[in-house]
């Protein structure tokens, strides 16, 4: 049985593919490297067809593969005849370079190290099929978390060292075994960045290169596509994959990130294509979250969110489905194993509803109780990484962890400090925003987020040494107006001014301040504490004790500075709202 040609044989003669089907018949002496008869023919055929020829051969001088490329290039097919991963595959990869150079190029020695093939060479061939030089390359020693590689060349064709070049497949195999690490876990994924060109106002594609340092990758690459609207089937369109296949083998990538969310055929179709692990922008978010989520309450809604993700690409995940090994977009607090069934998740997306509506009742009891205390409650928010973490730990000595990293923080915060008039408030923070924040996210972190939409003054807080804070401003109000405090009190501080060299002009509503230095900081707080004391009046009265349903007013609508029983009444003195004294004049008479 004639076995196959692969790659691109289209308007290829039958007879010139019958010529290069016959090459699977030739064999390789036990210390023959490569034989005069198979160059010569590879050579007379690519100068035939225009076309890059490849072949496969194992150490028993078999021909495993034949593939033929695309005028300038060949798609390597993945082939090991070596059971261990951490040996070489045991083949070595012979093909042909139209236009008579012979070097191996970036794509040829990506794929020598990625594929850990025995050997990766090249034959430079003329238009008239006469083969110019040969190259051979080899995996060299480890330099740092890369492998130099080790080329031989130019060599004649016709005369080349076979016995030399067949003994240094050996000792490459020798040097890996005795070099490879077992900590290969460790070791970060070779990532490769892809995304389309926006109108967004900034760069997308470097958020998400932060984005990916923070999951633990290693940023190898970047593509960007310049096209209007994505491709259904494969996002940046077929031409687009078929460079970034190269770029990946180039790269040594195990990893593609896509800037925006995919669907599940988008990517099972480029998996297939691509033949590393894909993930989109929504993964590697929920991935950062299943790592910094510290609380049960959070690690249920990251899970939560993952299990809702999941659920619609069952069928679309390709070789996703058999991800057991970990690595970016595989982590999380509720991550089995994806090879479940859609009952099983729609069961477990239940079970995890039910216990966050038990974690929902405790959150809203502690609310109540402060509510009742009406302690003024004020919320920061702002992009992931502007500051607010260490905003937090500048006025409350909280502790909480401040790195330059986005989502360094993840749980909410909330502390009690006093203002330096006296003045009592509660001071929350939230989860970070980020541009394309996935959609199941916030319906997940719902609940934390009510802290926002129920605060009585939001201090945004903005990264103003970013090139592009306005835009991420802009992503910060679109949430908060999607929490329905779009209406609530607000104050812009713009942090990290010891970063810049000039501040902006800003209104008498902006405030400029640097939580690492402490410049601006109590200016703010006494602004905070004057906004907040104009909604609320002191009061100081003596209730008779037959109208206790007032008292009873102000413990449950005011904030009680004082109380004392003496023998007329209880005497309170309290901080309350304008509509809680109404009520109150209502109930002891206007003269308070």
């Amino acid at each position: 049985m004639q076995k196959k040609v692969n790659g691109n044989t289209e308007g290829i003669r039958d007879a010139v593919l019958e010529r290069i089907a016959a090459i699977y018949d030739m064999t390789q002496g036990q210390y023959e490297f490569a034989s005069h008869e198979l160059i010569a023919e590879l050579c007379a055929l690519t100068g035939a067809i225009r076309r890059e020829i490849s072949v496969y051969i194992s150490r028993s001088g078999s021909i495993e593969d034949v593939s033929v490329g695309d005028g300038s290039k060949v798609s390597m097919p993945s082939v090991r005849l070596v059971r261990n991963e951490d040996r070489l595959c045991g083949v070595r990869c012979l093909h042909t370079h139209p236009g008579g150079d012979g070097r191996l190029s970036g794509v040829d020695i990506g794929t020598l190290r990625s594929m850990r093939l025995d050997c990766m060479a090249a034959v430079g061939v003329k238009e008239d099929g006469t083969a110019t030089s040969l190259y051979a390359g080899y995996i060299g020693e480890a330099v740092g978390e890369e492998r130099e590689a080790l080329v031989y060349g130019p060599l004649r064709p016709y005369k080349l060292p076979q016995r030399q070049l067949i003994e240094e497949i050996y000792v490459s195999d020798d040097r890996l075994k005795s070099s490879t690490k077992d900590t290969k876990d460790d070791i970060p994924e070779r990532t490769v960045l892809v995304g389309l060109e926006n109108d967004e106002g900034y760069d997308t594609i470097e958020e998400l290169a932060e984005l990916a340092k923070t999951a633990g990758a290693n940023v190898v690459a970047r593509s960007i596509q310049k096209r209007r609207t994505p491709d259904n089937a494969t996002y940046i369109g077929s031409g687009k994959v078929d460079e970034l296949s190269l770029l990946c083998s180039e790269t040594e990538a195990e990893l593609v990130i896509f800037d925006d969310e995919l669907t599940g055929s988008q990517l099972r179709n480029l998996e297939t294509r691509l033949g590393v692990k894909v993930i989109d922008r929504t993964a590697l978010i929920l991935d950062i979250f299943a790592q910094r989520a510290v609380s049960r309450e959070g690690a249920l809604q990251v899970e939560l969110a993952q299990m809702k993700y999941n659920l619609t690409r069952l069928t679309g995940q390709g070789t996703a489905l058999s991800r057991l090994g970990g690595g970016i977009g595989t982590r999380g607090p509720g991550e089995k194993k994806l090879e479940i069934d859609r009952r099983r998740i729609r069961r477990r997306i239940f079970e995890l509803g039910e216990e966050l509506k038990e974690v929902e009742k405790q959150r809203s009891l502690r609310r109540e109780r402060r509510e009742k205390n009406a302690t003024p409650l004020v919320a920061l928010v702002g992009y992931t990484n502007a500051g607010k973490s260490t905003f937090l730990n500048a006025v409350s000595n909280a502790g909480v962890l401040a790195e330059d990293k986005l989502f360094a923080t993840l749980d909410p915060v909330v502390r009690q400090i006093t203002l330096p008039n006296g003045l009592d408030i509660l001071l929350s923070d939230t989860v970070g925003f980020i541009n394309k924040l996935p959609h199941d996210l916030i319906e997940a972190f719902k609940s934390t987020l009510e802290e926002v939409s129920n605060a009585d003054l939001i201090l945004h807080v903005v990264d103003i040494s970013c090139d592009h804070y306005d835009a991420q401003m802009r992503v910060v109000e679109d949430v908060i107006a999607s929490l329905g405090a779009g209406d609530t009190p607000r104050i812009n501080v713009y942090n990290k001014i010891d970063r810049i060299d000039s501040r902006p002009r800003g209104t008498e509503d902006d405030a400029f301040v640097s939580a690492a230095t402490g410049e601006g900081m109590e200016s703010l707080l006494e602004r905070v504490e004057k906004l907040l004391s104009a909604s609320h009046s002191t009061i100081e009265l003596t209730i008779p004790y037959d109208k206790y349903e007032a008292v009873a007013l102000l413990h449950s609508e005011a904030r009680i500075l004082s109380e004392e029983h003496t023998e007329t009444g209880t005497k309170i003195c309290a901080a309350c709202e304008d509509g809680t004294l109404r009520k109150l004049k209502k109930l002891v008479g206007e003269n308070i």
